[in-house]
């Protein structure tokens, strides 16, 4: 019966792991979507402090690297799984990788966030 229950308990695992990596992949295409669609006709505001300028790379920059965190644990998912512990730790992955594929959105969000008040201040 606990050999049940851990078979029933695994298999629940995996398909909330399937549907989380389907999630992940979304987010992983439609950030650097984002990224191309605000940086390409990035300007700066004319009189931006410095500081504001360096908490805009910042942002970016941490943003890129939680997209390459994740990308990376997505990557590590791939190759066939053989054995249950082997098919524990492919759900671990594809968790941490979803985790940092929502980092990499919050700092996107972040870096939008900080160039409309920047507009709105400036103005």
């Amino acid at each position: 019966m606990l050999k049940n229950h851990l078979r029933r308990d695994l298999q629940w695992l995996k398909r909330q792991a399937r549907k989380d990596r389907r999630i992940t992949a979304v987010l992983l295409a439609g950030v650097p979507a984002f990224w191309v669609r605000q940086l390409s006709p990035w300007e700066t505001a004319d009189g931006a402090p410095l500081i504001l300028l360096a908490l805009s790379f910042g942002l970016i920059a941490g943003s890129a690297m939680a997209w390459l965190a994740s990308a990376y644990f997505v990557t590590r998912t791939l190759r066939t799984r053989k054995e249950p512990a082997e098919e524990l730790r492919w759900v671990s992955r594809i968790s941490r990788a979803k985790e940092w594929a929502f980092c990499s959105l919050a700092g996107c969000v972040a870096w939008h966030l900080l160039q409309f008040v920047t507009a709105l201040v400036l103005l």
